[in-house]
């Protein structure tokens, strides 16, 4: 420095600078080092930065005012420093020559500018409205001048008059231009031109805010003052930022991931080619032998053999690595340089308690200690909430890309790879598996900083205490295993707990999708009982959990207090010469709180890993699975006439499985129509899948031309409107829509619908009855307009007429589809005749084919099968009423009113129509329309509405399910006197005490801790150092006690208690719900209050309350202790606080709503999700593929707009709080070193220590202040269901029936009335009738006639509103519930089953013997099937009952009735799934198994019922007529009208 500054500048005088009142620096080193500090940081910066912008574009700017200011004060400052230069070599040339650092500085400062100049355009042309660099720059240029801005003033006044004017005037000119251009640098630029912010309605502040907003996240406050002033709503967010949409994600994940599956494959390729041959050029890099030459067959041969070894899988790691890894590396950046600053306080703290020990020195060292304090601080707090930022954001990234990669997949899965997992694993793959990474990111880089900073705390420590600091990190690293056992053990429970969980949760999915059945059945309590008994087992697990969570959180509060005990411990009685001071102490204290965080964090952040490759396991296991061949069915054929050919076709479902269909060979011409025809189980639906190319193809091939509609056979319906489900996403045509309607005969179930067309329809198309739901699957497919239609059985589900009115208007060769190919499976005889060709299928083999004639000449199989079954020659018949029929169906009439009606209010009619109605008017009007009237189920308001479809006012759709209620605003303080009454007042009052109590004891042991301290000062060492110790020791061990003890009474006692409770209430509840309740309420709802909220209650409520208790007494004790040495501080307090309950309220609100909006819109992804994977084959066939990838897209993006706010008021709430910790750190400080003279150096490191943990704690309450408020409400969620409105008692004590009721069996019907629900029409109206024991009555009518009302009635699923039903002179409506239910027996609508042995689905509770289950078995036909079985009676049946076909389960609730053996029997449209023989062997089997039974019977097939005593014929709710069959067709009413439709009657 000597060369540069000359002999007589001094580069530095001790006594000038440190030791005096009034401090200055050296003019050499402020010419120097000030001055060169900032110009080496921006040239250091520039090149990266350069770079950087040359990538990133974002457009240009406009030149603005602001920009031209900057420019032209940036050029003045470089006439300024040169301005010096100049002056210099201008003194030279007069002869005063100056040293070589008045020409180097000015030079150097002066190019500086220019490149500072530059940067500002440069940012401006590359679209950079702020620049952090810049801004850091002029920081550091205005500090670096405030200290010659303080000297040159000094010096002048010193002397008398300025001795260098030039530069005295340049430097005051300089400093105020720089001051000017870091106040213009705080301000933003416009955003640039051709930018979507512009046309963004709603765009996300952060793109446009500035360094410093930035940097604090003071761009959130709006957002936080609107969420504080009122409940947020969607509207209120920004858009997402449209680099974390999934648009840009999922691509980037997958391109990643397909390299790394190319790469694997080509490796594959190559193993697998055992051919001498070169190998193929595209892969000869990977090849080592002969470089891309000819490698000899030898060599490529050994090549070959190696690669065999070791064939890598292709890593999806590394995928996820290649995608976010550059991202995460800046937020890693900032942690080490967090790392850093954090030891720099222990350091200070050193040099203020010494500070407080020396006397005689200046005040402003105190002073600047304690700001250099507060500085550090509160820049390690910038600097760490940027690395969170970067971190979480990563983290939301992995998620958006993980569920976009999941849900692409699931579209395309084999169905061998789909059952490998059922839709509930797959959609955990989601939430769970794709949470974990979410959550392991965010704490990844502890993985390198932890032993970072244990490093550096060690290095420092071992300064300070020298080798007994060995003895702490032994008690650490003791602690180490401790932890990571219990942390083992912890993992261990919670992968059991999950399992009960889930099992619990499968189970109430069961329940719920199934409550109708354990309904009609009372079976209730059997399945409360295995759902309490799971519960159970998983409270038993949780309670094992929380010991060991209450012995690591003694652990890891008491560690640090034990590793200081026994360090000092050992450092004073190593050694006589040892003092224990209170530098030493308290320095040493404040570094074993930094280690206490790494150490902890380590166990965790590895079992997080482990967690997280699990995860990684099974996402990479369900991203490899096989993918359906697209090119399995040929759709480019051309060439042949025939539109669907299959040659020589073997299909499996899986590559593994035996093969269901052999040598199929079917061909199709072009506009046929082609039925499939066959038993149960014979492989018709099988051919379909086939042909759609859903199952796998072994042999032969299978060609379609043009594009392909199908329809299931159980009707898939997703959560839309009704018109959307129709549409599915083609474009709306007025005229083909109603067509299509029309065809499908759903013109009358729109004016029946609330909403018409626009009715919401709730999931798997609840509140839609099963013919409806097969119509509008009908309907979708007219409407797409395809070349070859697959109808898988789609007449089955409706009655008789509709039908036939479908298969005319629709399938048939006069129907809308005439002229396209279709294949029809189905098991209604009447159609045969009018189709092409028939192939009739046994046993997975095509056994005949060729037309109607041609198979009754051949005589084989299907002439035997139709001859059991057709009553009469049908063919001449169904000629005769063909012609009435298709006439009658041009009219475009209403099919609620009849004929006459219509001439007489219509003139308009035309005479040939009025001619045509005389003729047939011979028919009974109503029974004869085969338009379906179809007023049904669930609310569907029956007004007819006059004015047309069109006009109806749309806030008339009223929705069925309502909206989940998302409690707004603040949480009632009620909800949390609910829990802490759950959990015991007494208790919580008790659990609060003892936290206080703990928290006084680790108080004590640091007063005791600063007053051994002092000792020192005082000489008294030697005597007492046994005493100390003892004491320190008690206090300490006293706090751990209290602890421990207070952790088993809250987690593993009380709070468990109330999370039984509380359960079990919301089971009680649900299950005691009317049924009408789970018609408004859709499953996921239900499912999700008892996963997520149950799951909230028992583990995150105890957890939250845990740490906010333990912070909140934590923070008052620093508070009461720094009030305590120095009261001055309590002025301070006041307004810290103010502030601090102000950011508070501000967050809480915020971040609470943010959270309710964040599950509300998280819900839709799952459901979309399940109800996509349920419905893949239907997306598949119609090639919505891409579409549906969209809206899930469009799902995924919603959730994150309301998360990404989420994460950001975490980080603005961090960096205010954390704000506030520092201004005590300052204060207490300050206050230190004000209070000198009276304090003793240990009070002050005991108040200063402590003040830096504040930060921590204060942090802590915040957040756990509001996480407490989000999950409290779990407890008024779940409160909620367990109050809902009850169905009537399940047990009248002083009602109770007979135990042998009914004997006889008589029903009788008085007057009675019936509605829905409250506020709708009537279903029935006045029934009266009366029915002997023992007789068979069917029941016929139109669809929504009050058929399947009528049966419902006599369970009491519906309550009377008028009338009463009496079974053997007992009145049902006075009996209890499960007393009426047991004694009757129905065979229902839709057979449902339940996962489980088949044993129980059968006798859940265990009542009868085994033979008498295989009785029932052997009449049900099901006897062959079950003894096949390996297990036989303990068959699994898997969810649903997926593994058996629906005619079968139809028959396992057919053994089920003759299990139960009542007198009354009630089968409900039971036949509809089912061909013609099975259902012939359940009628044998009801006629004599159920003889001297009452048996109603609600008939689809007319000669089901024609033995019967008597027909009920209801319509529109009202009895039409009730006699035998014979009476009814000799009376030429209703009844002859259908049994003539459905061929039986002449």
């Amino acid at each position: 420095m000597e060369r540069l500054c000359g002999p007589e500048l001094p580069f530095w005088v001790a006594n000038q600078t440190l030791h005096t009142d009034r401090p200055d620096l050296p003019e050499c080193f402020q010419l120097s080092v000030l001055s060169w500090l900032p110009c080496i940081y921006l040239w250091a910066v520039c090149p990266v930065y350069l770079l950087y912008l040359k990538r990133n574009n974002r457009g240009y700017i406009m030149m603005s005012i602001m920009n031209r200011f900057k420019t032209v004060f940036g050029l003045l400052l470089w006439i300024v420093c040169w301005t010096d230069l100049f002056y210099t070599f201008h003194e030279l040339r007069q002869g005063h020559s100056q040293p070589p650092i008045y020409f180097v500085t000015p030079l150097v400062l002066g190019m500086t500018m220019l490149l500072a100049t530059f940067l500002i355009q440069f940012e401006r042309l590359r679209g950079v409205q702020s620049s952090g660099v810049l801004f850091i720059f002029w920081f550091l240029s205005v500090l670096c001048a405030i200290v010659p801005f303080r000297s040159k003033i000094l010096q002048a006044s010193s002397q008398s008059e300025v001795t260098d004017k030039l530069r005295f005037t340049t430097f005051y000119f300089y400093f105020g231009l720089v001051v000017c251009e870091l106040i213009l640098c705080c301000f933003n630029e416009k955003p640039p031109l051709f930018s979507n912010v512009v046309t963004d309605p709603n765009p996300c502040p952060e793109t446009t805010a500035g360094f410093l907003s930035t940097i604090t996240f003071w761009w959130f406050t709006r957002l936080a003052i609107k969420g504080y002033k009122m409940p947020l709503e969607v509207k209120d967010l920004w858009s997402l930022n449209q680099r974390d949409s999934s648009k840009m994600m999922v691509p980037k994940l997958l391109k990643e991931w397909e390299k790394e599956q190319s790469k694997d494959k080509s490796e594959h390729t190559l193993s697998s080619q055992a051919v001498y041959s070169k190998p193929p050029p595209s892969t000869t890099n990977h090849i080592g032998g002969g470089g891309g030459g000819e490698s000899s067959p030898e060599e490529v041969e050994v090549l070959l053999s190696s690669q065999k070894a070791a064939p890598r899988q292709p890593s999806f790691l590394r995928a996820l690595i290649k995608a976010f890894g550059p991202y995460f590396l800046i937020g890693s950046a900032y942690k080490l340089l967090q790392d850093v600053i954090t030891f720099v306080n222990p350091q200070l703290l050193r040099m203020l308690i010494s500070f407080t020990k020396q006397k005689g020195v200046p005040d402003w060292w105190g002073y600047a200690l304690a700001f250099l304090m507060f500085f550090t601080a509160f820049l390690q707090t910038l600097i760490l909430h940027q690395h969170f930022q970067y971190c979480f954001v990563t983290g939301m990234n992995v998620r958006t890309a993980l569920i976009g990669a999941i849900y692409r997949k699931a579209l395309v899965i084999t169905n061998s790879a789909k059952r490998s997992s059922t839709v509930g694993e797959v959609v955990n793959l989601m939430s769970v598996d794709a949470q974990r990474f979410m959550d392991l990111t965010t704490f990844l880089n502890m993985l390198w900083s932890a032993p970072l900073q244990i490093m550096l705390a060690l290095y420092f420590l071992w300064q300070n205490l020298g080798p007994s600091v060995m003895a702490g990190v032994a008690v650490m690293i003791l602690l180490i295993p401790f932890n990571a056992v219990i942390a083992m053990k912890t993992r261990a429970y919670q992968v059991e707990q999950m399992q009960y969980k889930d099992s619990r949760i499968k189970l109430m999915n069961e329940i719920l999708n199934g409550i109708k059945v354990l309904k009609l059945y009372a079976w209730e309590n059997s399945f409360k009982e295995k759902v309490l008994a799971i519960r159970q087992k998983e409270l038993n697990v949780l309670r094992k959990t929380a010991y060991l969570g209450a012995l690591s959180t003694m652990a890891w509060t008491s560690a640090p207090f034990l590793v200081a005990l026994t360090t000092f411990a050992v450092y004073v009685t190593v050694d006589e010469n040892n003092i224990l001071d209170a530098e030493k102490a308290f320095v040493s204290l404040s570094l074993f709180n930094i280690l206490r965080f790494p150490l902890n964090m380590l166990p965790q952040v590895i079992s997080s890993i482990v967690q997280a490759s699990v995860s990684l396991k099974r996402i990479q296991g369900f991203l490899s699975h096989d993918e359906l061949d697209p090119n399995s069915v040929d759709r480019k054929n051309t060439a042949s006439e025939y539109s669907v050919t299959v040659i020589n076709g073997k299909f499996t479902w899986g590559k593994e499985d035996p093969p269901v269909l052999h040598n199929i060979n079917v061909m199709a011409p072009q506009g046929s129509l082609l039925a499939v025809v066959g038993h149960v189980g014979c492989g018709k639906s099988s051919l379909i899948s086939a042909l759609l190319g859903e199952m796998e193809k072994l042999e032969g091939e299978v060609s379609i031309r043009g594009s392909v509609a199908y329809v299931p056979q159980q009707a898939w319906i997703q959560n839309a409107t009704l018109r959307d489900n129709i549409l599915f996403g083609k474009p709306y045509n007025e005229q083909k829509y109603r067509c299509v309607l029309e065809a499908c005969a759903l013109t009358p179930d729109l004016q029946v619908l609330p909403g018409g067309d626009m009715t919401e329809i709730g999931e798997k198309g609840i509140n839609l009855s099963g013919g409806q739901r097969q119509r509008v699957s009908l309907a979708r497919a007219l409407y797409s307009d395809a070349d070859v239609y697959l109808l898988d059985d789609p007449l089955s589900a409706v009655d008789a007429h509709v039908s036939k009115h479908i298969f005319d208007n629709l399938i048939g060769p006069e129907g809308a589809l005439k002229g396209k190919t279709r294949i029809l499976v189905t098991h209604g005889i009447s159609f045969l005749p009018q189709v092409d060709n028939i192939v009739v299928m046994v046993d997975g083999r095509v056994s005949e084919m060729g037309s109607h004639q041609e198979l009754l000449r051949q005589n084989g199989a299907f002439a035997e099968f139709l001859r059991n079954y057709a009553l009469e020659d049908i063919i001449e018949e169904d000629e005769a009423t063909e012609e009435l029929i298709q006439d009658e169906e041009l009219f475009p009439d209403d099919a609620l009113s009849n004929h006459t009606d219509m001439v007489d209010n219509e003139p308009v009619f035309n005479e040939a129509k009025r001619n045509f109605i005389r003729q047939i008017s011979i028919i009974s009007a109503d029974g004869e329309n085969p338009r379906s009237r179809s007023v049904r189920r669930h609310g569907c308001s029956q007004r007819k509405h006059a004015e047309p479809q069109e006009k109806k006012k749309p806030q008339e759709v009223e929705k069925l399910i309502q909206a989940e209620t998302t409690e707004t605003g603040r949480v009632k303080t009620k909800v949390y006197l609910e829990y802490a009454k759950a959990v015991g007042p007494l208790l919580s009052v008790l659990i609060c005490c003892l936290y206080g109590c703990q928290s006084a004891a680790a108080i004590g042991a640091n007063i005791w801790l600063s007053q051994w301290t002092n000792d020192a000062s005082r000489n008294q060492t030697k005597e007492n150092v046994h005493m100390r110790v003892g004491v320190y020791a008690a206090l300490g061990i006293a706090q751990g006690v209290l602890l421990l003890i207070n952790c088993l009474l809250c987690r593993a006692y009380s709070m468990l208690r109330a999370a039984k409770l509380t359960h079990r209430n919301m089971l009680q509840g649900v299950l005691r719900a009317p049924q009408a309740f789970f018609e408004s309420t859709p499953t996921g709802r239900l499912l999700n209050r008892f996963s997520k909220d149950v799951d909230a209650i028992d583990s995150h409520i105890p957890e939250n309350i845990d740490i906010w208790m333990r912070t909140f007494w934590y923070t008052l004790n620093v508070l009461l202790i720094c009030s305590a040495l120095t009261p001055m501080f309590l002025i301070v307090i006041a307004p810290l606080m103010v502030f601090y309950w102000w950011v508070q309220r501000f967050y809480v609100a915020t971040s609470r709503q943010l959270k309710r909006l964040e599950s509300v819109s998280r819900s839709p992804i799952y459901s979309h999700f399940s109800e996509t994977i349920t419905g893949c084959s239907v997306i598949r066939a119609y090639g919505r593929h891409s579409a549906f990838v969209l809206m899930s897209d469009m799902k995924v993006d919603e959730n994150q707009k309301s998360y990404y706010p989420g994460i950001v008021s975490n980080r603005w709430l961090g960096v205010r709080i954390e704000f506030i910790g520092n201004c005590i750190v300052l204060f207490a400080a300050l206050f230190a070193v004000t209070g000198k003279e009276s304090l003793n150096p240990g009070l002050v490191g005991l108040s200063v220590s402590y003040a830096l943990q504040v930060t921590m704690s204060l942090n802590w309450m915040v957040r756990m202040t509001s996480d407490l408020e989000s999950n409290i409400v779990a407890v008024e969620r779940v409160k909620e269901y367990s109050e809902t409105k009850t169905e009537a008692p399940w047990e009248v004590e002083d009602k109770k029936p007979p135990p042998n009721w009914p004997m006889q069996g008589n029903v009788e019907f008085h007057n009675y009335s019936v509605r829905y629900r409250e506020g709708l029409d009537l279903v029935l109206k006045n029934l009266t009738l009366s029915v002997k024991g023992g007789e068979k009555i069917g029941i016929v009518g139109r669809t929504g006639a009050g058929k399947s009302s009528m049966t419902l009635c006599l369970f009491r699923l519906l309550e009377a509103a008028a009338g009463e039903i009496a079974i053997d002179e007992v009145k049902i409506s006075e009996i209890g519930l499960h007393d009426l239910r047991s004694k009757l027996t129905i065979i229902p609508q839709e057979p449902v089953l339940f996962s489980g042995t088949l044993r129980m689905n059968l006798d859940p509770f265990e009542k009868y013997s085994d033979e008498e289950v295989w009785k029932a078995l052997e009449h049900s036909h099901l006897h062959k099937f079950v003894s096949n079985q390996q297990a036989k009676l303990e068959l699994e049946c898997s969810e649903g009952g997926e593994n058996l076909s629906v005619g079968q389960r139809q028959l396992v609730c057919l053994a089920r009735a003759l299990l139960r053996k009542t007198r009354i029997l009630i089968l409900d449209e039971a036949t509809a799934a089912i061909d013609l023989e099975t259902d012939d062997l359940i009628q044998s089997t009801i006629r004599t198994q159920f003889e001297d039974c009452t048996v109603f019977t609600i008939a689809h097939r007319l000669n089901t019922i024609m033995d019967y005593t008597r027909v009920l014929v209801l319509d529109k709710g009202q009895i039409a007529e009730f006699d035998t069959p014979t009476n009814l067709i000799s009376q030429r009413g209703i009844f002859y009208g259908m049994a003539k439709d459905a061929g039986i009657a002449q």
